[in-house]
């Protein structure tokens, strides 16, 4: 008999425990590779290593523990109906009530405390905030969240946080110390802590337009008082209905139709409190451009002067771009099994929302002989018959823009370049157009952007530079057959150099939108986040890094593009909303095709049930009031 992995009853006592701190015996518990998460009844742990590591047993109990307290002690639709709307205020929103909800358990137990604790400073290193040194390295939603927790536990900051938070405390307790002093009243009851909360907000400018809260108030104050208007009367009434007389009955009537009326007045008031937003989001609500307010980003460019955006096949010769393609033709033979099989799963489900399915039972059309049997049965039964349809299956666009940064020399970039190829041409089979771009710079240390800085008497604050260097392997509309040796380029030693990924980003989608396919995919394949020494060297530390982040969010909040990110050992699930993170390049080719196979199956759902595009969703989310007429 094989014998147990002796990290299996830790698993299982895990599991126990969170199943039993969130009261909720159904919720099921899994470990894996991939970033936690908890969604509905299924919360994803951190996969623990063989030899249970302390440090690593606190982690995972610490995740267990979070994800718990939140299913024990929060309510999502009450949650949803504070949250403010924009993505700072939201995050912001977001860290002060998961630190209420591990308050409520550290409060409590303490060896919940102790795991918390643990979980606390992974997060804390895996976001960098030990490396900050200037109030603009650290989000503000960081600080905050962490500040919340000290108010409610008296726990100080992980040490190393502690300079993170110290960077925020002083500008955050001056304008809204005295509500934060309160918070701890209010800790057992989600929605006075979400009411003070937004109150938070609005002291650091960080709230919403529209007082949701007020009116939230308001209307079940009138509902209330309403309601006790009506008990009132009804006693009087029933105390003095023995001596009534026919003018009393009558004024008696009039109450109680203007009683009525009040009545029908609040309940519509309560109604429409929580949804009802200021004058100005009434008007008719028209989509924004993605990046349309760019400027007030305070990202810049030095010089765009040496930037290029070039064709593969120009970077080499013909001759050494043959012996690139050769050389990974002979790599793609030992890894070709592997992702040819997720790859012809991709294609099954692609051709079968293309092929055609029949409607039954119907009055005319073809007849049907899988029915004739019901009429042997019964002679008097009705003939069937049925008619071949078309599947609705949108043209689609899939654009693959990989990282070709120093970072993925080696075998990540040959995984990339081997899972591109296979995928490029699995795709083609099933006339869904690819385009694969790759993004780097042209040098290292600034190139010739650097140097001009220097002959411009090295400016404050230049912004980006470097030269950047975006490469086109094969473009939405080429063939594979014609592409095929380009993708032989990445191979090339010297290719890959430094990414500046916000830029390259934008790139890839302005040329997504300009194609003419219903839906547009783009798949981003990164192993960091972006790095460019010249850059950081006189800016920010997180220059680069708030760029993405920025445009990301107008990506997947006002565009039509599907956005989906794949990080290669390192965690982009903080960047992007959907995303997974790999630890091994060789598990890049299966999480490709999942990540593809999930969307076009998501596609095919929509189809069949009539559910709104992720864009419509969004804006339905962000604007409500929109259509509802």
């Amino acid at each position: 008999m094989k014998p147990e992995n002796p990290s299996e009853p830790f698993k299982r006592a895990v599991a126990i425990a969170v199943r039993s701190l969130a009261g909720e015996p159904e919720l099921e518990v899994n470990f894996s590779a991939e970033p936690p998460s908890l969604k509905g009844l299924k919360a994803k742990l951190p996969l623990p290593s063989r030899n249970l590591p302390p440090g690593e047993v606190a982690v995972v109990r610490g995740a267990g523990d979070a994800y718990a307290l939140r299913r024990a002690y929060h309510e999502d639709k009450l949650h949803d109906q504070y949250r403010p709307q924009s993505a700072e205020g939201a995050s912001m929103f977001e860290a002060a009530e998961q630190a209420r909800v591990e308050a409520i358990g550290s409060l409590a137990m303490a060896g919940v405390a102790q795991n918390l604790a643990a979980g606390l400073e992974q997060r804390c290193n895996q976001r960098g905030l030990a490396k900050a040194r200037v109030r603009a390295d650290v989000p503000i939603a960081e600080a905050l969240g962490l500040i919340v927790r000290e108010k409610l536990t008296g726990a100080a900051p992980p040490d190393c946080a502690r300079t993170a938070v110290e960077l925020w405390r002083d500008w955050i307790e001056q304008r809204a110390g005295k509500d934060l002093d309160r918070l701890g009243a209010s800790i057992r009851d989600q929605k006075a802590f979400a009411k003070l909360t937004r109150t938070i907000l609005k002291d650091l400018n960080f709230g919403d337009d529209s007082d949701l809260d007020s009116e939230a108030d308001d209307s079940a104050e009138d509902a209330e008082n309403s309601a006790e208007n009506q008990e009132g009367e009804s006693d009087e009434d029933a105390s003095a209905e023995g001596e009534t007389s026919e003018a009393d009955l009558q004024e008696s009537e009039g109450d109680e139709t203007q009683d009525a009326d009040a009545e029908m007045r609040a309940e519509q008031t309560e109604e429409m409190g929580d949804a009802t937003e200021p004058e100005d989001a009434m008007k008719p609500w028209r989509p924004e451009a993605p990046f349309a307010h760019q400027d007030e980003w305070g990202y810049k460019v030095h010089t765009t002067q040496f930037d290029e955006t070039i064709e593969a096949a120009e970077l080499c010769d013909a001759e050494e771009l043959a012996r690139l393609r050769a050389f990974l033709d002979q790599q793609l033979a030992a890894m070709q099994g592997v992702v040819s099989r997720l790859a012809n799963k991709l294609q099954r489900l692609l051709m079968a929302q293309q092929n055609r399915s029949w409607e039954f039972d119907l009055e005319e059309g073809i007849l049907d002989t899988s029915r004739l049997p019901r009429i042997i049965i019964d002679p008097m039964y009705p003939l069937s018959f049925k008619r071949e349809k078309d599947m609705t299956f949108r043209d689609t666009v899939v654009t693959l823009l990989l990282d070709n940064s120093g970072s993925m020399r080696g075998r990540p970039i040959m995984v990339a370049a081997m899972c591109a190829d296979i995928l490029a041409r699995t795709l083609e089979r099933c006339a869904v157009k690819t385009e694969i771009l790759g993004f780097t710079t042209r040098a290292w240390k600034g190139g010739q952007s650097r140097e001009k800085w220097i002959a411009d008497g090295k400016p404050a604050h230049p912004g980006r530079l470097n030269d950047l260097r975006h490469i086109v392997y094969k473009a939405a509309d080429e063939p594979w057959r014609r592409a095929r040796r380009s993708l032989g380029l990445m191979m090339r030693e010297g290719l890959l150099k430094e990414n500046i990924d916000g830029e390259a980003l934008m790139w890839a989608h302005n040329r997504l939108i300009g194609r003419p396919e219903q839906r547009k995919i783009l798949m981003v394949i990164s192993d960091g986040a972006p790095v460019d020494d010249s850059t950081v060297s006189v800016n920010a530390g997180n220059y680069l890094e708030r760029h993405l982040r920025h445009v990301i969010e107008e990506i997947e909040d006002k565009s039509n593009v599907e956005l989906s990110a794949i990080g290669i050992g390192h965690d982009v699930t903080r960047y992007y909303r959907k995303a997974v993170t790999i630890v091994d390049a060789e598990q890049l080719g299966g999480a490709m095709t999942e990540q593809l196979i999930g969307l076009f199956a998501e596609e095919r759902d929509h189809g069949r049930k009539g559910t709104p595009t992720r864009l419509a969703r969004v804006r339905h989310e962000r604007h409500p009031h929109v259509g509802a007429r």
